[in-house]
């Protein structure tokens, strides 16, 4: 999946829309201070960001992206946001942010599109402050029909949300829970598709 091509195109109505269903449910979710510093993980071109820039003290943006980055960077540019900077990085591979801690860090629909999980997970659990959380959205379990159409897609049908609470539970995090808050359809070619998603919440401990 090509996500430089579709950057341009990105922040279609269906996509804004569902980003402010999102951004309302971690606001609900999450015990947020105003003098918390946030990392978006995978962040495309901001939607998720910008419903919830006057939320944080500062938000760090992040994803593999180049075009998706200009995008962002431009919109950041053009509504003089002061609190928002964004990165086209791999955080596997660089360490732009090793320096860096973060009170949240939070993702809407990228895991699945993680191959390498667990280590995206630990890199994400070092940034994370002592007492902080990881806040995940995403897919629930399907048997494929959501990216069926996508091509080169390779990552995950989605996840069942014990398998993934284990897993962060691996890693480190506790107090995890989650809940799934979302039903939508999708318009492929020749059918819809129905999908929900999940929100999930794990802390690093003190």
């Amino acid at each position: 999946m090509n996500f430089n091509d579709r950057a341009a195109k990105w922040d279609d109505p269906k996509r804004v829309k569902r980003a402010q269903t999102i951004s309302e449910q971690i606001k609900n979710y999450i015990d947020i201070k105003e003098n918390y510093k946030a990392l978006e993980f995978g962040c495309g071109t901001g939607l998720i960001s910008f419903n919830l820039k006057d939320e944080f003290n500062s938000i760090d943006l992040v994803d593999t992206s180049k075009g998706m980055i200009e995008v962002l960077n431009s919109k950041i540019e053009e509504n003089n946001i002061r609190n928002m900077r964004a990165f086209e990085l791999d955080i596997n591979k660089e360490y732009k942010l090793e320096n860096e801690s973060y009170d949240i860090i939070y993702s809407s629909m990228v895991m699945h599109h993680v191959t390498n999980l667990k280590e995206i997970l630990k890199n994400l659990y070092k940034l994370l402050k002592e007492g902080g959380c990881i806040c995940i959205v995403d897919l629930d379990k399907d048997d494929g029909s959501f990216h069926e159409e996508e091509d080169g897609f390779n990552g995950h049908n989605g996840f069942n949300q014990e398998e993934f609470s284990n897993l962060l539970s691996e890693i480190g995090f506790d107090n995890i829970n989650s809940k799934t808050f979302y039903h939508g359809e999708k318009e492929l070619s020749n059918k819809i598709v129905k999908y929900s998603l999940f929100i999930m919440l794990g802390f690093k401990s003190n």
